[in-house]
């Protein structure tokens, strides 16, 4: 019989979605699921993106321009200006979703064995392009006492080698919804310079900035304009998960000759979701304020619930829409999945994400979950409330 390959073998499970046939077989047996675990926001997506494909008149279908649409390209710098990001068109190249912009970015800039430095614990499926891509996550561990603050830059420092060819950092941060500081965003550019590295910035949650904190672009460093690689998407600014439509963003050029190979390799973005991203962008910035209130209330909310259940710890968040919390219970993995097969309270339950798979470290955040405020704020109380009765339950 054919075997599969190592890197097949080793590609590792999503701990956000490996739960799914436990939720299924749940509501199968008629409970209700509290869904916590994965950042599908339940706001709805502006108007204008729907109606710019319902209301379009395409004949054929066809291919795009490989980078995206040129007009999409040209209106996108023009919101990036807007926030101080100064980039034009040609220094975008319009991707399926921000995750195939990771993977042209691995791509572009390291070879099979060379090493990226990644603040843990990180975006799970960082996990899974590193694999792809045959390159070694080095993790620097971050604390959950300092709410995952970025770490000491001497204890990057001395992470780096000859084989080091970039820091990958989330601003704000999945899973821990930290949002670095000017500071710290200065630091790493200093760092970058100084060991002639890449800074690759996955800045999905931009807008979502929470208390008067300012996000602060790695591409907005004065200095730092050839070592800097954004990764963007549409994906949770706009509440457009499904339209898979995301970006690379750089001034390096030779960086995004080599991304826009694998661009033609794939052919082109998907042509519907350019024109619904493109709309998108009209969107009033009174949107995102009242996103931004809602999700503040939501944070305050499961914040101050999680911190009233004996035993649970958690890091306060100033962006995107998720938290760590470490919990009263040695095995995160199988706490949650007690919480699909074993456990209902009044025939509901709550599903988390176990906290392990956001760590590259073996044996790391054991005890651990993330958890996602995407919820309504009653759905949120109620899932509070069912969650501390399944831990008094589970430590019995």
């Amino acid at each position: 019989m054919p075997s599969i390959s190592n890197k097949g073998r080793n590609m590792p499970e999503s701990p956000i979605r490996k739960l799914v046939p436990f939720a299924e077989a749940a509501v199968k047996k008629g409970k209700k699921i509290y869904q916590l675990n994965i950042g599908q926001p339940d706001i709805e997506t502006p108007k204008a993106a729907l109606d710019a494909v319902k209301n379009n008149n395409i004949d054929v279908l066809s291919y795009s321009h490989s980078a995206g649409f040129e007009s999409y390209r040209i209106k996108l710098a023009k919101y990036y200006r807007k926030n101080d990001i100064p980039v034009d068109a040609e220094d975008i190249i319009i991707t399926t979703g921000g995750s195939e912009a990771l993977l042209f970015a691995m791509g572009s800039i390291t070879d099979p064995g060379d090493e990226v430095i990644i603040p843990e614990p990180f975006y799970a499926n960082y996990n899974g392009f590193a694999t792809a891509s045959g390159v070694q996550i080095v993790p620097i561990k971050g604390s959950i006492e300092d709410n995952f603050s970025l770490p000491e830059i001497s204890e990057f420092e001395k992470l780096i080698t000859d084989k080091t060819k970039a820091i990958l950092l989330c601003n704000p941060g999945n899973p821990t919804g930290y949002l670095y500081t000017r500071e710290e965003i200065q630091q790493l550019a200093d760092l970058a310079i100084k060991h002639d590295l890449f800074i690759v910035a996955d800045e999905v949650y931009r807008e979502f900035a929470y208390d008067g904190v300012k996000h602060h672009s790695i591409m907005s460093i004065p200095g730092l304009e050839q070592n800097a690689i954004m990764v963007d998407s549409v994906s949770k600014r706009y509440s457009m998960c499904g339209a898979r439509i995301g970006c690379l963003v750089s001034k390096n050029k030779e960086v995004m000759t080599a991304a826009m190979k694998f661009a033609q390799a794939r052919l082109s973005p998907p042509t519907f979701a350019q024109i619904a991203a493109e709309a998108a962008l009209d969107t009033p910035d009174e949107y995102f304020e009242e996103v931004n209130k809602e999700y503040t209330e939501r944070r305050n909310l499961l914040i101050e619930g999680l911190e009233r259940i004996p035993g649970v710890k958690v890091a306060k968040p100033k962006g995107a829409f998720y938290c760590i919390a470490e919990l009263p219970v040695e095995n995160a993995d199988k706490f949650a999945q007690w919480l699909l097969e074993d456990f209902e309270f009044n025939k509901e339950t709550v599903m988390v994400a176990p906290a392990a798979g956001f760590y590259s470290t073996p044996n790391t955040g054991m005890n651990q979950v993330r958890i996602a405020y995407v919820l309504k704020k009653e759905n949120l109380e109620r899932a509070i409330e069912i969650l501390k009765i399944a831990l008094e339950e589970y430590n019995k």
